[in-house]
């Protein structure tokens, strides 16, 4: 039997590593891809030490704003995830270190418009995405929206032939060596983010669904996720949960208003499982909300106890 392969884009992350522990479990073929490949094991893990499944990943080093420097990577895979995104725009960091002003940093996190990259449908083969901002600030549009894009059609164009070819072109082939692609959005913005957040996120969604329809595509939205290795999660995820119950005794009045704020957390190990069992399950396709993640990974549990 032949194993599955899975290229897990932003695997050395919080939900990415656990989408690729999983993978592991399954006996899958495991590829990461990451500006700094395998982890530090501190900040997603509750040890600093490295877990025995992780000697069966394939930690690459890429940068997803150059296709160049991951596209043999995923040739022969069977589903590529793209698990990246920033929460914040502001450079925190620069802002504590003193590098850039407070108030610089919260007009780059509420900005209501971000130039992102140039148009990645009409890219060249080969060609970077450049951050269309002047000092290079990465943006939700680059971020959530444009790599998310480029990715996918990078898939298509690999499974084809090393030569940059038309979309028409894509659609028309018979074939492609990446049939499952994965998206892992959100179920909704929030108060304290900028509206990009999940405009940016939904961008990605549209595009690729309506310039890849006969590729399947599956959209993983998410709400807070949590899980006891980071601590500062927990009582997040327990006002989180309090705030679903109370919409939904109301008949969720508050979604409009308070958006993921009141969409029920999910554990990050049971997101990762829902997502892998999306992609061993052909017939699921499109938007997957927290209701079906649940299900998925409810799934995947009653499969590992036969």
């Amino acid at each position: 039997m032949v194993k599955k392969r899975i290229v897990v884009c932003g695997g050395n992350g919080f939900l990415g590593s656990r989408i690729c522990k999983v993978a592991v479990g399954r006996g899958w073929d495991v590829v990461s891809i990451s500006r700094s490949g395998e982890p530090v094991w501190s900040g997603v893990t509750a040890s600093p030490q490295r877990p025995s499944w992780s000697s069966s990943v394939s930690w690459q080093k890429a940068d997803m704003l150059r296709p160049t420097t991951y596209r043999s990577m995923l040739k022969d895979a069977d589903a590529v995830v793209h698990s990246m995104g920033i929460l914040l725009e502001a450079d925190y960091k620069g802002v504590l270190t003193g590098k850039e002003s407070i108030w610089n940093g919260l007009s780059k996190a509420f900005s209501a418009t971000k130039a992102g990259s140039q148009n990645p449908l009409e890219r060249k083969e080969g060609e970077d995405l450049e951050p269309q901002e002047k000092d290079g600030q990465l943006t939700y549009e680059l971020m959530n929206r444009d790599t998310g894009v480029t990715l996918f059609m990078d898939q298509v164009i690999t499974a084809l032939t090393q030569t940059f070819a038309a979309i028409t072109l894509a659609q028309e082939a018979s074939f492609h060596n990446v049939p499952s692609f994965v998206f892992i959005s959100a179920a909704a913005g929030a108060p304290m983010l900028p509206k990009r957040y999940i405009t940016t996120k939904r961008d990605a969604e549209s595009t690729i669904a309506s310039s890849l329809p006969k590729l399947r595509s599956v959209f993983i939205r998410p709400g807070f996720l949590y899980d006891s290795s980071r601590a500062f999660t927990l009582p997040i995820a327990f006002f989180g949960s309090a705030g679903n119950m109370l919409n939904s005794m109301i008949g969720g009045r508050l979604t409009w208003l308070a958006g993921a704020a009141v969409e029920k957390p999910l554990k990050a190990d049971l997101v990762a499982e829902g997502i892998v069992e999306a992609i061993e399950d052909r017939g699921v396709k499109g938007v997957v909300g927290t209701t079906a993640i649940e299900e998925l990974a409810t799934k995947a549990w009653r499969r590992g106890m036969l």
